[in-house]
């Protein structure tokens, strides 16, 4: 674990706009994407479960130009995220949650805070990734994406990222309304229940390919403490139709 945190440092360090913003803001970007993210020509990105801006460095990397509408509800990590694109113009901090219901939720708040979720946590996250026991809570509001942003704002090719921790299928049906807007999804999923009451990564694909969306690959496959993976990062693509 500590000898994949010293790489991905050193990897960080090695791309300039990387390095500014880890030395500027402490924010690792999340170059596990890079590959995936590579040559899809985007022009707009949703990112739901922005936390301090790792997944946005990685997309402003690749897509200087592209539009960057990025939601996260938890007070620390938005503050952060706000300091890391200070003076980018092309890319809007919504401070919520999406979700299939407006309203207000309690977020179960992790020591290592990207692991915080809308569900408690369960007893497999914990036992599988250290620091991700809860610490404390926080009030939030959720919100419908389509109460926030109007069609004609998504730009193709466009792509919704959701990583929620478990809540990624009540945030999809949050995005319902504007996904014919999108030609990728990119979503993080799990293949137990790491958090109470989550939708496993089969309820997530089978909900995408009824929306004709067709998986396209696989990615950063994480075991945690288990001898196999149990999450992953799933990218799909809107068919022609």
């Amino acid at each position: 674990m500590i000898g994949q945190l010293v790489a991905k440092l050193w990897r960080i360090l090695w791309v300039p706009q990387y390095r500014r913003a880890f030395l500027r803001t402490r924010v690792a970007a999340s170059i596990e994407h890079d590959n995936v993210l590579a040559g899809l020509g985007l022009r707009t990105v949703i990112d739901i479960g922005a936390n301090r801006g790792q997944f946005a460095l990685c997309i402003r990397r690749h897509y200087p130009d592209a539009q960057i509408y990025s939601f996260e509800p938890l007070d620390g990590p938005a503050q952060t995220w706000l300091k890391t694109f200070k003076g980018d113009a092309r890319a809007k901090l919504f401070t919520e949650a999406v979700a299939a219901q407006p309203g207000t939720a309690t977020m179960h708040v992790a020591r290592w805070d990207v692991s915080s979720s809308l569900l408690p946590i369960a007893a497999a996250q914990r036992a599988n990734f250290p620091l991700s026991e809860e610490k404390s809570r926080q009030s939030v509001n959720k919100v419908l994406l389509a109460d926030r942003l109007k069609m004609q704002q998504i730009e193709s090719p466009a792509l919704l990222k959701l990583d929620v921790q478990g809540f990624e299928l009540n945030a999809l049906q949050g995005c319902e309304d504007l996904l014919g807007r999108f030609d990728f999804v990119y979503v993080e999923a799990s293949f137990i229940e790491l958090y109470e009451g989550q939708a496993l990564a089969t309820d997530v694909i089978a909900w995408l390919l009824q929306r004709n969306f067709q998986l396209l690959c696989v990615a950063n496959p994480s075991c945690g403490n288990s001898p196999r993976p149990i999450q992953a990062d799933f990218l799909f693509q809107r068919s022609a139709r």
